[in-house]
């Protein structure tokens, strides 16, 4: 956890805030003594009463479960013809 002094927060919030959006949680010190925490809110109280949340609560849609580090080592579907370019390269042209 990551430590920061009043002025330090002032100086750079968004920063920390970056932070905190990103899961990490920012003990705050006044003259070297700790007295506060920022910590990211649990997906359930971020989501509470928004459209979303009533959607995926009466089974109408489902809500992802966030990032997922891998998804860009992932191969995509196989196109050996080249079909999908052929297709974007015409559509492209189309304009």
């Amino acid at each position: 956890m990551e430590s920061a002094s009043v002025s330090e927060l002032k100086k750079s919030p968004s920063g920390y805030f970056r932070k905190v959006k990103s899961g990490e949680e920012i003990l705050l010190t006044d003259r070297g003594h700790p007295f506060a925490k920022i910590v990211p809110l649990r997906r359930d109280e971020a989501d509470e009463g928004t459209n979303m949340a009533k959607l995926e609560a009466a089974g109408l849609a489902r809500v992802g479960k966030g990032f997922q580090a891998d998804f860009w080592e992932q191969k995509g579907p196989a196109d050996p013809e080249g079909a999908v370019r052929t297709a974007l390269i015409e559509e492209r042209d189309e304009r």
